[in-house]
């Protein structure tokens, strides 16, 4: 019988704090651990090969904390670890345990929101040049064509509190403009960082009229609701009870600080040395 435990949701700094907090609001019986690789951020700029480290040394001490299930609220860890971890390591460290990301659960939708089969995708260098989206969205939607925009500066920007400045601003407005240039027909753009959501509002300033902005945290939650619905042991393995738990590879008092922006709340959090 395999022992219950909390569902482990990891990313390498805050902006999976964005999924978190969707998650937890879609599906709040359960019991969750947070993981913040903060002391190793970012990722977005790292190999495939360090990146799947990375991501993997931090999964299986989620596992060690008793979850049976992780979400990898990370795009880059999604773009570039997932599949080796869900193909390689799983069947070798425990076939039972399950770890999901947040590029299928978007892909798999994101048809029904464009008239135009035109749709932009705003993500980090290392998820634009990984294809990840186009690849995906493609299996599902082979009509579709997708358009990146690498946004190198808007994660500094969260993370430093400096996203309401003029500068931010100005290169919010540069990178939707150089994505534009690429085809003026999209009509649904793609935050595919989970630091985006909180830019969200200054975004929409520089949108044409008629995009829709799509922010990953709900369709995620969406998507993890369905899929414990769809398998019965493994929610039967998540245990229930309304705690929340955060760890952080970095400085407790910066994470507690830096969460609580993501979270609109406070956080306790507790160092998690790897």
């Amino acid at each position: 019988m395999i022992k219950q435990g909390p569902i482990g949701i990891f990313d390498s700094g805050y902006g999976g704090l964005t999924v978190f907090k969707e998650i937890v609001q879609r599906l709040p019986q359960y019991d969750y651990v947070y993981l913040g690789d903060n002391a190793r951020v970012p990722y977005g700029i790292r190999s495939f090969e360090t990146v799947y480290r990375y991501t993997w040394e931090c999964v299986q001490r989620l596992f060690e904390l008793d979850c049976n299930l992780v979400v990898l609220a990370c795009n880059t860890a999604s773009a570039k670890a997932l599949r080796t971890i869900q193909q390689n390591d799983l069947p070798l460290y425990d076939p039972s345990r399950r770890v999901l990301g947040v590029i299928r659960p978007t892909a798999e939708v994101i048809g029904k929101y464009t008239q135009t089969g035109k749709v932009g995708i705003l993500a980090t260098q290392g998820t634009v040049s990984s294809e990840s989206y186009v690849i995906e969205i493609n299996k599902f939607f082979p009509d579709v064509a997708v358009y990146q925009e690498a946004c190198p500066l808007w994660v500094p920007l969260v993370e430093n509190n400096e996203f309401h400045t003029p500068g931010a601003a100005y290169f919010i407005k540069k990178d939707l403009d150089s994505l534009f240039a690429k085809n003026p027909d999209i009509d649904c753009v793609v935050l595919a960082c989970t630091h985006y959501p909180l830019l969200a509002d200054i975004i929409r300033k520089f949108l044409p009229e008629g995009v829709r902005l799509i922010s990953q945290g709900e369709l995620v939650a969406d998507s993890l609701a369905d899929y414990l619905e769809r398998h019965s042991d493994l929610r039967a393995c998540c245990s229930l009870g309304d705690n929340r738990q955060f760890y952080t590879t970095g400085a407790v008092p910066e994470f507690d600080e830096k969460a609580s922006l993501f979270l609109g709340s406070a956080v306790q959090s507790t160092q998690l040395l790897l």
